[in-house]
């Protein structure tokens, strides 16, 4: 038999992993009908169906899981050999950057970035997974921007400390000069609490539950909780990040300016590999140079 195309190879593993052709042809950075002859080439060279495909979906074949099963490990040593080595100081990053982060720091941070690079490097992408969720970084994603109030434990992960990032609580003036303003913590179970992601902070429970109150409205969402906040629905506690507009434009106010919600520091995190290709040290680079000259938590 004649020597294999490595590509093929690795086409293949990716659509295996990836469980369709688009998802594959998604996280390669090609096209669907690249991935497609891809398979079909690597078929005509072993003389068997790897993969049953129909309209709607697909299905790996005995032969295929067998081939899996005998190349995943020396196909992932080898991926992981070659990403270790250092790029050429001339590399241009070209590819797919894969990047995950909440919502509000993807339209913060990542949002600009995105931009900024591609205009930057004509031959690269970025594809932005803004969730709540924690995404693991091996099933697709190069690198996150994670809240956090310890240090990420994994070892498996590089975790840069890049920021922090205060809750602290909002109001509207009109909602605060129909209600009044509190002035300690405590004074928050007299008022309309605006609940984000359902919890009462601990600051507030005991009164809140000696009262028999709660959070009236409850959302898991920050941007519909500063419209809410916005709208006078009553007080909420946000990303510092979240309110800098609206209170240079007088739209929030600060309650109780003192006091800090809650706190947690901001990691840039990426898997460990001794050299990461052009494209995410790129992407890496610029994310620090906007957090640097626009920290989410600024000093007061």
């Amino acid at each position: 038999m004649a020597p294999i195309d490595l590509n093929l190879l690795r086409v293949f593993s990716t659509v295996y992993g990836a469980g369709s052709f688009t998802a594959a042809a998604r996280k390669l950075g090609v096209p669907r009908s690249t991935v497609s002859r891809a398979i079909a080439a690597l078929e005509d060279h072993v003389g068997d169906e790897l993969i049953h495909r129909t309209t709607r979906a697909m299905s790996v074949s005995d032969a295929g899981k067998l081939l899996f099963d005998r190349i995943a490990p020396s196909l992932g040593g080898l991926e992981a050999a070659l990403g270790d080595l250092p790029a050429r100081p001339d590399d241009e990053p070209t590819g797919v950057v894969r990047v995950t982060a909440t919502p509000d720091i993807g339209a913060t941070v990542l949002a600009e970035a995105a931009v900024r690079f591609t205009a930057r490097y004509p031959r690269a992408e970025v594809e932005l997974m803004m969730t709540a969720n924690l995404l693991d970084l091996r099933d697709g994603c190069d690198l996150a921007l994670r809240v956090a109030r310890a240090r990420l434990p994994d070892s498996r992960l590089i975790a840069r400390k890049v920021g922090a990032v205060a809750f602290h609580l909002f109001a509207s003036p009109t909602y605060l000069a129909r209600r009044g303003v509190p002035r300690s913590p405590a004074e928050i179970a007299d008022h309309d609490w605006i609940g984000l992601g359902g919890t009462v902070p601990k600051a507030f429970d005991a009164a809140m539950r000696k009262r028999g109150v709660g959070g009236r409205i409850v959302c898991d969402d920050t941007f519909v909780v500063r419209e809410l906040v916005r709208r006078g629905g009553g007080i909420a506690g946000m990303p510092s990040f979240m309110a800098d507009d609206d209170l240079r434009a007088g739209t929030l106010v600060r309650v109780i300016p003192k006091f800090t919600l809650t706190s947690g520091t901001v990691y840039l995190v990426h898997a460990a590999r001794r050299h990461l290709p052009a494209r995410l040290t790129a992407f890496r680079d610029l994310v620090l140079e906007l957090l640097r000259q626009r920290p989410l938590a600024p000093s007061e």
